[in-house]
């Protein structure tokens, strides 16, 4: 699997494009930015097809992009797990109003159920349900590539922040914790973990250095 990543927008959220290998043509992309302009370039000058975009949560950082892939490319699906699915239409759970921005776009094609596999652009991912960051936070994982997308859920250093409005700040530090330390710190140590924001890491540096993790 090729895997590119963008670092779109003010808020430097990173975006990946992924193919099955570096000939073709069909691709899969992970999250978006605030600003798109980088990544349609990219698209466009390599004339890559998007079958599907991934959001890894509803945050508006992460998804305001879709409407200008979604212009350019119509046939693209765009995915979100259930628990996340509502935040698209609204400014207030997407947190895009707490920035200013007031940022709704119109429902997902797909609505991932649950957890389990999916499969677009050649390329087969399995999901993995870890709330704390949002309800419905998913992490995208490839055994064939040793590499999992964990939108907002870890860090290289750090992980995702739990103190949103509606929130229990505690309740969810702790949820969040939990799934981390069950659906991703059971990974192989030398799988690569590629966050929403911030550089490439690995499991085993996380569980070693990252000081969220020491006591789990």
């Amino acid at each position: 699997m090729e895997i590119k990543r963008f670092v779109l927008g003010s808020y430097e959220n990173n975006s990946y494009v992924l193919r099955s290998n570096d000939q073709a043509k069909e691709c899969l992309i992970i999250d978006t930015g605030l600003e798109v302009d980088e990544l349609l370039e990219y698209l466009g000058s390599e004339k890559l097809s998007p079958a599907a975009l991934v959001f890894t949560h509803g945050h508006a950082d992460h998804t305001r992009g879709v409407g200008e892939l979604k212009e350019r490319y119509p046939e693209m699906k765009v995915c979100v797990h259930k628990y996340d699915a509502q935040m698209l239409g609204d400014s207030i759970l997407n947190m895009s109003a707490w920035a200013g921005m007031d940022f709704e776009t119109g429902p997902a094609d797909v609505v991932i159920e649950g957890e389990g596999m999916i499969e677009y652009a050649g390329i087969k991912l399995d999901v993995f349900l870890v709330p704390g960051h949002t309800e419905g936070s998913i992490c995208l994982y490839s055994k064939a590539d040793n590499a999992v997308f964990v939108g907002d859920v870890l860090f290289a250093g750090s992980i995702g922040r739990t103190d949103f409005p509606g929130f229990n700040p505690q309740e969810k530090h702790e949820q969040l914790i939990e799934g981390i330390k069950k659906r991703l710190l059971i990974l192989p140590g030398e799988t690569a973990v590629y966050p929403g924001h911030g550089m490439r890491t690995t499991i085993a540096r996380e569980k070693r250095y990252n000081p969220f993790l020491q006591k789990v």
